[in-house]
């Protein structure tokens, strides 16, 4: 799952509802035990309770979806470069496909790692040198230690993975927040476009503040200040609580509706359903907390009329992160673009739609070369 501003709340929502489901489970078995309740049902009751906040997705998620063909797993490149940086945070970066290739170097969004890349790393490495690598504080990219989580910092890593891609210009591919250091990257690096990059894609993102731009972004502003905010600072005291309660979520198999919710829009695969939810559980609370923060700050519209590269712009359908008018402005204000709608799709549609995405990206990055 990407972790938005819109959907923070909602998961942190679910995540107290699975905290009520276990307390209420063991608090009926305790009564039942010391006989303040008797009967049968009320041992089943809390029994049922207790063992569905540690085994509930074992029986929610083949309710929800069936296996598909081929599911995402865990894959990672023998060929990784570390990248320490100045700030003390050090890059996992990783090389898949041939080194006379084009470079595409992947910018993920803000929950997972770079093993949300499943597809595109099996789909594209037979022809493009695939680049990918953890944001800060994910995966096994060591996080900062100033606790600098904003999308200029990332951009400037993001500098320093392009220095290490070959000498061929490179294309950038950002999905979601990814897409967000991509244009921040063209606003401190501008010399780059067109020397150093060859053409940027753009995926279920946006150029401004998300909040802005989301499902409900009327009611969502409103809840910014008063709410969003607080209970994301909360979040970065109370880091280690809210794992435990999202990996809770995750067990009885909750997080899997968040997930479903946020992201897809019902054809994807038990696999797909279950991999995405366990990246978003993978997450530390604080960083993605600090990440999230960041977005608030965010804003690149004067940006896109000074890139001066190809750009590929690619939306789901259904997105709700970041909903389609994100990419029409997109698509107007830049001086060189083409969209790519996937359908139907959501947020994760480059993983959902994997072929229609693979294709959209190749085809894009090789009128690039």
């Amino acid at each position: 799952m990407i972790f938005m501003p819109h959907n923070f709340l909602i998961v942190w929502l679910f995540q107290l509802l699975s905290v009520g489901v276990l307390g209420g489970g063991i608090y009926i078995l305790y009564e039942w035990y010391e006989r303040e309740l008797v009967g049968t049902p009320y041992l089943v009751a809390g029994l049922v309770m207790f063992l569905w906040s540690f085994g509930g997705r074992f029986i929610s998620l083949p309710l929800l979806r069936r296996p598909g063909s081929e599911e995402p797993k865990f894959m990672r490149s023998k060929t990784v470069q570390r990248l320490l940086r100045p700030d003390g945070s050090v890059l996992q970066v990783e090389f898949f496909g041939p080194e006379d290739g084009q470079p595409i170097i992947l910018s993920h969004g803000w929950g997972p790692n770079s093993t949300v890349w499943y597809y595109a790393k099996r789909q594209l490495s037979d022809r493009f040198r695939v680049i990918v690598w953890d944001l800060p504080g994910l995966g096994k990219s060591a996080k900062p230690k100033n606790n600098d989580h904003s999308i200029e910092k990332y951009a400037r890593d993001l500098e320093a993975v392009v220095a290490i891609a070959g000498d061929k210009p490179v294309i950038l591919l950002g999905h979601s927040m990814g897409g967000m250091i991509n244009l921040t990257f063209c606003r401190l690096f501008p010399e780059q476009l067109g020397s150093r990059v060859a053409g940027l894609i753009l995926v279920d993102t946006t150029y401004t503040n998300p909040v802005k731009t989301c499902i409900f972004s009327n009611v969502v502003r409103k809840l910014q200040k008063p709410l969003l905010e607080p209970v994301l600072y909360l979040t970065i005291v109370l880091w280690p609580i809210f794992w435990l309660m999202t990996w809770l979520s995750y067990l009885n198999g909750s997080l899997y509706i968040t997930v479903e919710l946020s992201g897809f829009t019902g054809t994807e695969t038990r696999g797909q359903l279950s991999f995405a939810g366990l990246l978003s559980a993978l997450g530390s609370p604080g960083v993605l907390a600090r990440g999230t923060l960041a977005m608030f700050n965010f804003d690149e519209t004067d940006t896109l009329a000074t890139i001066n590269v190809p750009v590929l712009v690619v939306c789901g359908a259904s997105d709700i992160a970041t909903k389609p008018v994100a990419s029409d402005r997109m698509k107007a204000e830049l001086p060189y673009s083409e969209r790519v709608t996937l359908q139907p799709g959501g947020h994760m549609a480059l993983m959902e739609q994997n072929q229609q995405f693979a294709e959209a990206v190749s085809t894009f990055s090789a009128g690039c070369s």
